[in-house]
């Protein structure tokens, strides 16, 4: 049946067809990574007051720990299956069992038994594994020109979540006491829920490639290992880089971030700058995300890490003033810089706001390159392996960033974070000089 017949009988020609299907692709997964993305931050809000409730304040902080953990053990199963089996397939999984999980931590909560709720936890965090592969599901169907904005949209779409989730917590805590759950165990209730839509929202209407009888893009006939993926890697600078470059700057984010409000409080600031200064940070990290999703389409991913490195390296430097600000200004006004400079409580917030951004930029180009690898048989275990590296470097930065904040204070953690960033930066040298050298 030729082109002009299938009209005249309403019948869409396959060309016709392939963008719609597309856009409903990126659809499914904006809206599944929204539901996720509420789900897990509407826990996270409550998930460390539950442990100290269950286990004591010394275990408070091992719930985020097991969570980031198990993301980190979890990136590289999921690549596989997906590899194997399909996005459809590892996504929806991802979400079922943190689905799974939400529900083991409202039994812990009844049953009143810690390890009941790290268990719960650990499957909990397949959720952040899930979200965070959601961007190369985005990217396996999109048109080269297009990719990294269409990358960066499923990564905005967190924003959502990060807002909304821990408005809920407080709701959902109600609605769990009139159910007759424990305190604190209600708004795992709500993740249940919205884990439970993210899947569905999945197995509904994701459907992979754009051409019905093309396989998903990101299966491959005989997926490479990670080990063999890495290696790889290895012979090819501009995606060794953009395996190193996820990592190190997720580290530096997240030694700066979790002692930010530590460091605030210590300077006698308010717990509503708190939240102003983190909520800006957030903002930084996921609203301007299809910004420079544009700008990896426009100018390459691996110039737009350069400019996520040059950010987070400027965010560091306004870190370590308000710090040397707030040691001179201990015995003159508090919060301000003794110079009559700008109060550090501006330069603490605008550092935050462009770590955020930095991130953002970072993230977005290193994974726009891994994205448009051209080996099938490397491509999805190498964005597991990313996935994994991120997790990996945002445990260990976390479990150190308290003892470098107690050693040297807030100008340490930004030093040591700087010292992290110094592998990517060195990646990105020998980046440039392989792509300039074709």
């Amino acid at each position: 049946m030729g082109r002009q017949q299938q009209e005249t009988l309403g019948v869409r020609p396959r060309a016709a067809r392939e963008p719609s299907r597309r856009r409903r692709n990126v659809a499914a997964l904006v809206a599944s990574n929204a539901l996720a993305g509420v789900g897990v931050a509407v826990g996270a809000a409550v998930s460390a007051l539950l442990t100290e409730r269950l286990g004591g304040t010394s275990v408070a902080g091992v719930a985020q720990a097991v969570g980031v953990l198990a993301a980190a053990v979890a990136a590289i199963p999921l690549a596989r299956l997906a590899a194997r089996r399909g996005r459809r397939t590892a996504l929806g999984l991802g979400y079922g069992a943190a689905a799974v999980g939400a529900l083991v931590i409202v039994l812990s909560a009844v049953l009143g038994s810690l390890l009941v709720q790290l268990a719960g936890i650990a499957l909990f965090g397949l959720a952040n594994a899930a979200t965070l592969q959601s961007r190369f599901a985005a990217a396996d169907d999109a048109p080269a020109e297009t990719r990294g904005r269409t990358m960066s949209v499923v990564v905005w779409a967190t924003t959502v979540g990060s807002v909304l989730g821990p408005n809920l917590s407080a709701p959902g805590d109600a609605l769990g006491r009139r159910l007759g759950v424990p305190e604190l165990a209600g708004p795992f209730l709500l993740a249940l829920v919205a884990l439970l839509a993210a899947a569905a929202v999945v197995a509904a209407l994701y459907r992979g490639p754009a051409r019905a009888d093309a396989p998903d893009p990101a299966v491959a006939v005989v997926p490479a290992t990670s080990r063999q993926a890495i290696g790889w890697a290895r012979r090819h600078p501009v995606t060794r880089f953009a395996l190193v470059m996820p990592a190190c700057a997720h580290a530096v984010m997240i030694v700066v971030m979790v002692m930010t409000p530590l460091h605030m409080q210590h300077e006698g600031m308010t717990l509503e700058l708190v939240g102003l200064v983190i909520s800006l940070h957030i903002l930084g990290m996921f609203a301007l995300s299809p910004v420079f999703g544009w700008l990896a389409d426009r100018v390459g991913g691996v110039r737009t890490a350069a400019v996520g490195t040059g950010l987070l390296a400027v965010a560091l430097a306004l870190g370590a003033t308000a710090a040397l600000a707030d040691g001179g200004a201990a015995g003159a006004h508090a919060g301000h810089a003794a110079d009559g400079g700008a109060p550090t409580e501006v330069l603490t917030a605008v550092a935050l706001l462009v770590l955020g951004l930095g991130w953002s930029a970072s993230v977005i180009g290193a994974s726009a390159l891994l994205a448009s690898v051209v080996e099938p048989h490397v491509r999805v275990p190498l964005q597991g392996v990313s996935d994994a590296a991120m997790n990996y470097a945002g445990a260990a930065a976390a479990a150190a960033a308290g003892t470098v904040l107690a050693w040297g204070g807030f100008g340490a953690v930004n030093g040591v974070a700087a010292l992290v960033l110094l592998p990517a930066l060195a990646m990105l040298l020998l980046a440039r000089r392989s792509a300039a050298a074709g």
